[in-house]
């Protein structure tokens, strides 16, 4: 066996002791107050003093479990916060004459209620569950698949590896846009001058409240027969004077006048009547 080996191998034991260490350290300072405890009344001071000891035997274990959710876009210290309010309703819920390790209830209701975070409150867009759990899948995924490959994994990499589509995956990571809100002072990044994101916004569009009108005028001309149709489109999108549509539609210009005023009244009376 290689040095290399020998020393990974130790590094590992090394760690697993440390676990088991930590385990049973954590399992004697709990579960005889734990014990006491519920064997206490409500109002009794003893009761509170053994029930914060145990909460503050859960904030090391609380900080640990944080650690797994960590690099998703939140401050470690408030996972840590989640997850010690976990701990503390571990506390309070758990029966000793259960006889399970206090250990193996608190930190999967810890882990629950961190999941439950980042599902319910940590996106600053609703966006849906399925789609949710395929972006943390994702991003459990990328640090994995970027070890092995040595790079930065492609959409593409990222779908072979997850048995999905690239359109699936495009949309996974395409919603970790709506966990986030950025403020509008923030700096954009790789402009050659100084630009905060509000620069970039664009203002109000007041050419937008007239999309409806416009739709309504386009459906009530697509009603009109086609040399009215055409008539209109050279009055007034091409400029044209009545003699000079009169050329181009073979009609006199006066037969031209009455078309469109005969056009024009027809189209006021279906826009009226549909408002």
């Amino acid at each position: 066996m290689s040095m290399t080996q020998e020393k990974v191998r130790f590094q590992h034991s090394t760690h697993n002791s440390e676990s088991t260490a930590a385990s049973g350290d954590f399992e004697a300072k709990t579960s005889d107050a734990l014990a006491r405890m519920q064997k206490l009344d409500a109002d009794d001071p003893e009761r509170a003093r053994l029930r914060e000891s145990v909460i503050e035997a859960c904030v090391p274990l609380a900080r640990r479990i944080a650690l797994r959710f960590g690099n998703r876009g939140e401050e470690m210290d408030d996972l840590t916060q989640v997850a010690l309010v976990a701990a503390i309703k571990a506390v309070d819920r758990y029966d000793t004459e259960r006889g399970e390790s206090f250990l193996h209830y608190v930190v999967p209701t810890m882990v629950g209620e961190l999941k439950r975070h980042f599902r319910d409150r940590g996106w600053m867009i609703r966006v849906r569950r399925q789609l949710q759990e395929l972006h943390m899948e994702i991003s459990r995924t990328i640090p994995t698949l970027s070890q092995s490959l040595r790079r930065v994994p492609t959409v593409a990499d990222l779908a072979e590896h997850l048995k999905l589509s690239t359109d699936q995956v495009s949309a996974g990571l395409e919603c970790a846009r709506a966990y986030r809100a950025y403020s509008l002072n923030a700096p954009v990044r790789g402009a050659d001058v100084d630009v905060e994101l509000g620069d970039l916004v664009g203002g109000v569009d007041n050419e937008l409240e007239l999309v409806p009108e416009r739709q309504a005028l386009w459906q009530a001309v697509s009603a009109l027969p086609a040399r009215e149709q055409k008539i209109l489109v050279l009055r007034y999108f091409g400029n044209m004077t009545q003699a000079e549509i009169a050329k181009i539609v073979g009609v006199s210009q006066m037969h031209v006048s009455r078309l469109l005023t005969q056009s024009l009244n027809r189209l006021k009376n279906v826009l009226l009547e549909d408002a």
